[in-house]
């Protein structure tokens, strides 16, 4: 499994200084991103701000697909409050990897804070990548099987609920399921069945 290979001292801070841009120092509370080249090197740091302002700086995410012994799938649905993507059904866990995180570091700290999931053990999928008109990410993927108890933190995700791959096959393509749920999910659906 790939994972980040961070610089031996702090990586610069993005968007350089230049003559039409001279430079800012970010709020100390702001989250700061890695940004990497598509092999995982770190070659600096970023604002989230910046990495979705449309910079199409490279920068990583994690997704846990979760599923159980009844080729079910679980899925979140993204809270109203999210500036992109609001009520959307996506991946049951998603997020950015913050800047000094490792990849499974992120993986677990995100299941925690979305779902409440403290021990499970993910298995490693692969990667890809997703480029919209705002962002660029290389996204880790990766699933469990089971049938854990789950806490959705409603701050982050309305609700939760299992899906059969018919009801998602139903659903694709209809303004349900975020785009990139629906191209992740295409792309792996046959790894997530020979997990079973």
């Amino acid at each position: 499994m790939m994972d980040l290979v961070y610089p031996s001292s702090t990586a610069p801070v993005y968007p350089r200084p230049s003559a039409s841009h001279p430079g800012h120092v970010p709020a100390q509370d702001q989250e700061m991103l890695p940004l990497i080249e598509p092999s995982g090197i770190v070659y600096g740091q970023a604002t989230r701000a910046y990495c979705h302002s449309g910079s199409k700086a490279l920068h990583p995410v994690v997704h846990l697909h979760i599923i159980d012994r009844e080729s079910r799938i679980y899925l979140q649905k993204r809270s109203m409050e999210k500036d992109l993507l609001p009520g959307y059904w996506d991946t049951a866990v998603g997020g950015h990897v913050t800047y000094g995180e490792y990849v499974q570091e992120a993986l677990f700290r995100e299941a925690g804070e979305e779902l409440g999931l403290q021990a499970f053990n993910p298995v490693f999928i692969g990667t890809n990548m997703w480029e919209t008109e705002r962002d660029r990410e290389l996204v880790f993927v990766y699933a469990m099987v089971g049938h854990p108890d789950l806490a959705p933190d409603n701050a982050e995700v309305t609700e939760g609920r299992w899906w059969t791959p018919a009801e998602l096959e139903t659903a694709m393509g209809k303004r349900i399921l975020t785009p990139n749920f629906e191209h992740e999910y295409r792309a792996i659906k046959d790894a997530l069945a020979a997990l079973l």
